[in-house]
């Protein structure tokens, strides 16, 4: 290799070692460059009156329900209804075969009739009896006899008439009618077949007047108490129109008015009685379903509220991201309590004015410098 080839090689190596120093520079360079302070959305609280709830499970039933009874033997004729229809006050829903019935009414019927007649015929008697008494012409025998005469045949009036109004009642219970409006379950017994009615009554379905659900729960009596405070009463809290929700969400939401708390507290429990009325105007609420009521208790007047999405939790339990006033980010444990709306009370941790991140607060460290924007 001669000299000016050695030149070469060597020119060559050290122009490729400046251009890779020259990248590497550059590149640590942009580096520097794109590392630059991450902007970040913050808010300070919302100070708010706000109603204090606390959340009671329970249940909901129909304001009214009534099992239909078949109260006489016979074979059911007839259902005039489709299980789960809706039927109105007086519509007939069952019909037993009352020809047995219709034919003891008329044999009482006619039984009354005589012993009507034969009460005329006594009370005439016993007149011209009376008559003939007062001129001597009739003994006190004959005229006790037909006093006699005409109590019985009184008596017999009596008994046929109460024999009527049995056989008039029996028939009667032969035709089973709706008591109320509301909704009916699917008949508990075909077309034809023989009820025992009269030994013991047959249940035929179920009505329910579900217009009204009543909600019933129980709160402590502790509770109770808390509600009677003047302070928290003053602040005329509305049970009228208290939050109540269910297993999963409906298509509607609804709520419940107060209509009833028990005059004694449980013993056993320590817990006091209540029901609420709510309003099924959709048709959407059945008997039997579970529900949780949001019964206000007190009133907080200076309620510190954050967005829900800015509170995380880890097993220290609840905590928010605070921006300090060096712009750094601060992890802060807090203690929260009810849900309004989308935002949620802190009870513990924050003050009125503080910084808190409300947006990707996954995104952000304790000790990381930002720069805030408020929301």
């Amino acid at each position: 290799m001669t000299p000016y080839m050695k030149m070469n090689k060597t020119t060559a190596m050290f122009a490729v070692s400046a251009l890779t120093l020259f990248t590497a520079c550059k590149s640590g360079h942009t580096e520097e460059k794109t590392e630059e302070v991450m902007e970040v959305t913050v808010a300070t609280p919302v100070i708010d009156s706000v109603v204090l709830y606390k959340t009671y499970p329970g249940y909901i039933a129909a304001d009214k329900t009534v099992d239909l009874m078949a109260r006489v033997d016979g074979y059911l004729k007839s259902v005039n209804y489709s299980g789960g229809d809706y039927v109105h006050e007086g519509q007939l829903l069952y019909e037993i075969d009352a020809s047995p019935y219709a034919d003891a009414l008329k044999e009482a019927q006619s039984r009354l009739a005589t012993a009507k007649a034969e009460l005329d015929y006594n009370r005439s008697h016993a007149a011209a009896v009376e008559r003939a008494f007062a001129t001597e012409a009739v003994s006190r025998d004959e005229l006790l006899q037909a006093r006699s005469a005409l109590e019985s045949s009184e008596a017999a009036v009596r008994q046929a008439q109460a024999a009527v109004s049995t056989a008039s009642t029996q028939l009667g219970y032969c035709t089973v009618r709706a008591p109320f409006d509301g909704h009916m379950t699917s008949n508990a017994l075909s077309v034809g077949s023989f009820l025992n009615g009269s030994a013991s009554p047959v249940r035929l379905g179920t009505l329910y007047d579900d217009a009204y659900m009543i909600a019933h729960f129980a709160i402590e009596d502790s509770r109770y108490i808390t509600m009677l405070n003047d302070s928290i009463m003053k602040q005329r809290i509305d049970f009228t129109k208290m939050p109540i929700h269910f297993s999963d969400n409906l298509p509607h939401s609804y709520t419940c008015n107060l209509t009833y708390m028990a005059p004694n507290v449980d013993l056993s429990t320590g817990t006091m009685n209540l029901e609420a009325h709510v309003k099924n105007e959709y048709g959407e609420l059945k008997d039997g379903m579970f529900a949780s009521v949001d019964l206000p208790f007190g009133f907080e007047p200076q309620a510190i509220l954050v967005n829900s999405s800015a509170i995380g939790s880890d097993q220290l339990g609840s905590y928010v991201f605070v921006v300090n006033s060096d712009n750094q980010v601060v992890y802060t444990p807090v203690e929260v309590g009810q849900t309004v709306g989308t935002r949620r009370i802190i009870t513990k941790g924050l003050k009125a004015g503080d910084r808190y991140v409300t947006e990707a607060i996954q995104k952000v460290r304790d000790g990381m410098t930002v720069k805030p924007k408020m929301e």
